[in-house]
């Protein structure tokens, strides 16, 4: 599987995470499927309010919202337009998953609301623009993978 981020992804996610500072915040991102396994991150929630120093677990009723108002701009067409997974930062350390996130992404995956898999965004900002990022998969009845995140073409 191959993801891209859209340049105005990019850019909100340096403004987000440069007013959190040094505490955590995540969100869901959804996309657009380009070709089968290419993926690109065109829009994404931002709970800027629940992180702390060391943890995110998200408020699941602002990106409910945030899914439902992309669904609606996007024509509910679902084939192409989707949820793709979450993200959130690590801003004091390495953007690889902890085994917390391994566990939550896992249980999203193998749980019963139907999701056959979920990408798992981590990002972090360095010297306020330079955005270091990991993808990672999650597919049911499948190990974790990391995932290339190609340069945008938007």
């Amino acid at each position: 599987m191959q993801v891209e981020i859209a340049e105005n992804v990019k850019s909100k996610l340096r403004k987000a995470l440069k007013a959190a500072g040094s505490r955590e915040i995540g969100g869901v991102m959804m996309g657009e499927q380009i070709a089968p396994g290419h993926f690109r991150v065109i829009d994404l929630s931002i709970d800027s309010q629940t992180g702390g120093k060391a943890h995110f677990v998200r408020d699941s009723g602002a990106h409910s919202e945030a899914l439902e108002a992309f669904f609606l701009r996007t024509g509910h067409q679902y084939d192409r337009f989707n949820y793709l997974g979450e993200w959130h930062s690590h801003p004091r350390f390495s953007v690889t998953p902890s085994s917390q996130d391994v566990s939550s992404m896992i249980d999203l995956v193998e749980g019963e609301r139907g999701i056959e898999f979920a990408v798992l965004l981590i990002v972090r900002l360095r010297w306020w623009r330079k955005l270091t990022l990991s993808c990672t998969l999650f597919c049911r009845n499948a190990s974790p993978s990391a995932i290339d995140i190609l340069e945008s073409s938007s």
